[in-house]
């Protein structure tokens, strides 16, 4: 190998080698975001695994992942495996039944912002979970939203209305239910 030619592979190796802790940095600062990220949006561990798993080789490859960019790339790359798993479809409801058990309750948070109960955002209609879960606490715009869920804007606007009564209503439903506990403890 000639100088210039050896030179140059070791730049490309430890451009490579920066890059791979870029990526471990970032992981490792936010895997539990990212995956609670896609949990709120597939509603079920293997699956959000799966969309979890895709995002980091997706990054670890580094297939269009700039290192200022790489969390949010990261998210984009989980959100779209997730709508690929689920097929959110506008208007379609969920196969699950409203009793949900949720076995890995103590490994999540309160999302962003922390105003709705886990349950409750996973209770949602699978359209109206993703719309929230991407316009609300990941502020994609309407747009992008109804892009990445092919759909309308008007459709985007619609679902986050739903959630957002929906979500009101399930935090009444719990005042309500504390109240009357309080009152029962007194």
């Amino acid at each position: 190998m000639s100088e210039p030619a050896h030179i140059q592979f070791h730049e490309q190796q430890a451009n490579l080698n920066a890059r791979g802790e870029d990526v471990r940095e970032t992981f490792s600062e936010d895997l539990n975001s990212l995956y609670q990220l896609s949990f709120l949006l597939t509603r079920d561990h293997e699956k959000a695994e799966r969309c979890f798993v895709v995002g980091i080789e997706h990054l670890v490859k580094g297939n269009r992942a700039f290192n200022q960019w790489a969390h949010a790339w990261s998210k984009r790359i989980v959100a779209e495996n997730a709508i690929r798993e689920v097929k959110p479809r506008s208007g379609v409801p969920h196969s699950y039944s409203s009793a949900i058990v949720y076995p890995y309750r103590a490994q999540l948070s309160t999302p962003p912002g922390g105003h709705f109960e886990l349950e409750a955002i996973l209770a949602l209609e699978d359209f109206d979970r993703f719309v929230f879960v991407l316009s609300v606490l990941d502020n994609y715009s309407e747009r992008d939203c109804a892009f990445f869920l092919d759909c309308s804007v008007l459709e985007v606007r619609e679902a986050r209305t739903r959630a957002l009564e929906k979500l009101i209503d399930s935090l009444q439903v719990a005042f309500v239910h504390n109240d009357v506990f309080a009152e029962e403890s007194k």
